[in-house]
């Protein structure tokens, strides 16, 4: 039986609940022509009131000794501060668009996730040394690539508040994520290919499928600095697209091993936090085409493909989102359950 203390704590990845729900309102839901401004609007407030609650229950978390001792202790979990930073990023995105008169709050509070972001650089330069010493000794999945994302996450909103920024620091920003990425998918290909033996249905964790969100984020970065030809950027996209058809297929193995070994509702229709990570990714991926998509300056052979994907993977993402959101109620609604049960007996 959890204690009423288990139950007020709130999961450290819980950051990847706003970087989804934030990334469909950034790009994904101007798809949908009949949603029209104020309801946005209203979601937008309901999505901050939301991460108000999140970080200040993750922020008393980590001014426990204890909580901050257990989370920094361990290399692989303690890159998930890294979605405590990209929630901040893609949430700011959010609330310029809908609200252009905070802009200036909006910057303030990018200081201070500036500032985060650069504690948590600097926890995975720690970290990443950890793990390359004995990469074999843990369960290394996407959750690394977060470093990556968190970076390009904050250059995202550089370049849209900060036009003016040298385009020194954003290429060494882009690339310091890069950077990351390169080491993270290096330890993941290390630990899938001469680790332990694992099991699709056991040991491949959703968080798997930042492998092509983190490319896709990249993306993202870097065409809206515009500091890659069209022709590259062409090729990078395929790169991006043919990695997420690959990771997602594997998802659809693993998904039809569980169902056959739990059954439908504990094979895949059981909440967890890091699910999250896959309506980011797929969000991340709209916002990276719509983005290089609406830009003349890389116009490529694509266009019209990207025209009709785009209409495809807009609905994608949301049926996504609405299942997980499902899930997520779900999942509270029995907690709550429980909570009234346990004050009965």
């Amino acid at each position: 039986m959890k204690t009423e203390e288990n139950n007020n704590r709130i999961d450290p990845a819980s950051g990847a609940i706003i970087m989804a729900i934030g990334i469909f309102l950034y790009a994904s839901i101007d798809a949908f022509t009949w949603v029209n401004h104020m309801t946005a609007k209203i979601l937008s407030v309901s999505l901050i009131g939301l991460a108000a609650f999140i970080y200040k229950s993750l922020i008393k978390q980590l001014l426990s000794k204890s909580d901050r001792v257990l989370l920094l202790s361990k290399p692989v979990p303690s890159f998930v501060m890294g979605s405590w930073v990209a929630g901040i990023s893609v949430l700011s995105n959010v609330a310029v668009k809908y609200f252009p008169d905070l802009s200036v709050a909006v910057q303030v509070v990018m200081l201070f996730n500036t500032l985060m972001w650069l504690g948590f650089m600097a926890s995975c330069v720690y970290q990443f040394k950890e793990l390359m010493k004995r990469p074999t000794a843990h369960s290394i999945h996407g959750v690394v690539l977060l470093a990556t994302v968190a970076t390009q996450s904050v250059v995202i909103f550089w370049v849209k508040l900060y036009p003016s920024l040298p385009e020194g620091l954003l290429v060494g920003a882009i690339s310091l994520g890069t950077f990351f990425y390169v080491i993270g998918l290096a330890l993941i290909i290390v630990r899938y290919g001469r680790g332990n033996r694992w099991t699709l249905v056991e040991d491949w964790p959703s968080t798997n499928c930042i492998i092509h969100g983190a490319l896709s984020i990249t993306g993202l970065a870097i065409v809206s600095s515009e500091l890659l030809s069209g022709r590259i950027m062409m090729v990078f996209w395929l790169v991006v697209f043919v990695l997420l058809i690959g990771v997602e297929w594997l998802e659809m193995v693993r998904a039809a091993k569980r169902v056959r070994k739990l059954g439908w509702e504990k094979g895949i229709f059981t909440y967890h936090v890091s699910q999250w990570s896959r309506n980011f990714t797929f969000g991340m991926f709209y916002a990276f085409t719509m983005t290089m998509h609406d830009n003349p300056y890389y116009l490529n052979s694509f266009y019209p493909f990207h025209e009709e994907f785009l209409h495809v993977w807009a609905w994608i993402v949301s049926l996504f989102l609405i299942a997980e959101m499902g899930l997520w109620v779900g999942s509270n609604r029995s907690l709550l359950d429980s909570k009234s049960k346990e004050r009965v007996s």
